[in-house]
């Protein structure tokens, strides 16, 4: 499986800088508060639409939406079950973080989305999620409604069939969307696929999200359709 890219960062001149600061700001490609805010994620707040789609729970067997998950905090991840690196990593880490929240962590949810539908099947998912953690519960769409979701939160992917002249390759942002209670979108965890996991940042970060109990009404912040 390939990584997902990394984007290639060229330093700017001082005024440049500021420039394009104040101007990803302005289009919300910079969160507002993000580096003010007690967050050891990304503050995703105001940026990113609330938890949306329908698809398939490989542990129900049956049509599920966001609502369903409602009470809950919300982590979202895009992979696969034959992936040989980065998924069975992070949600080994995923589980480690789990395991540090205590009964808490039964108020967390990890949506494991699969983005190679067409090889992984329902109970394929069940078993790969299983071996990890019950609060990591396996979803499976269609083409369609995995593209809409992986449009929807800027998460890039492709899985592409084997062919005479090339192998079966897929590939998968490898950052994680932690939704509130509420189903807003909160933060982006992208260090837990990464070579330095912040394991005890990630955990805090959940436990505040978990303490805020009062779900509320959307904002129109939140309200992105």
């Amino acid at each position: 499986m390939k990584s997902a890219r990394q984007p290639v960062h060229t330093p700017l001149r001082p005024l440049a800088a500021l420039r394009g600061a104040c101007l990803a700001l302005v289009l919300g490609i910079i969160p507002p508060g993000a580096a003010l805010a007690s967050w050891h994620g990304v503050n995703m707040r105001g940026t990113a639409p609330p938890l949306r789609f329908t698809m398939v729970d490989a542990d129900l067997g049956h049509v599920v939406t966001a609502r369903n998950f409602r009470g809950k905090v919300v982590m979202l991840y895009l992979g696969y079950t034959h992936c040989p690196d980065v998924c069975p990593l992070t949600l080994q880490r995923v589980a480690a973080v789990l395991g540090r929240l205590g009964p808490a962590r039964h108020d967390v949810r990890l949506l494991f989305v699969t983005v190679d539908p067409a090889r992984d099947s329902l109970a394929e998912l069940k078993q790969y999620t299983a071996a990890f953690a019950p609060e990591i519960v396996g979803l499976r769409g269609n083409s369609d409604q995995i593209t809409r979701l992986a449009k929807r939160y800027r998460l890039a992917f492709s899985a592409v069939p084997e062919t005479a002249s090339h192998p079966y390759e897929v590939t998968h942002a490898s950052a994680i969307y932690v939704f509130d209670r509420a189903g807003r979108a909160r933060l982006l965890e992208a260090s837990l696929a990464s070579q330095t996991p912040d394991i005890a940042g990630t955990a805090a970060d959940l436990r505040q999200l978990l303490a805020a109990r009062g779900g509320g009404a959307l904002s129109w912040l939140d309200r992105a359709p």
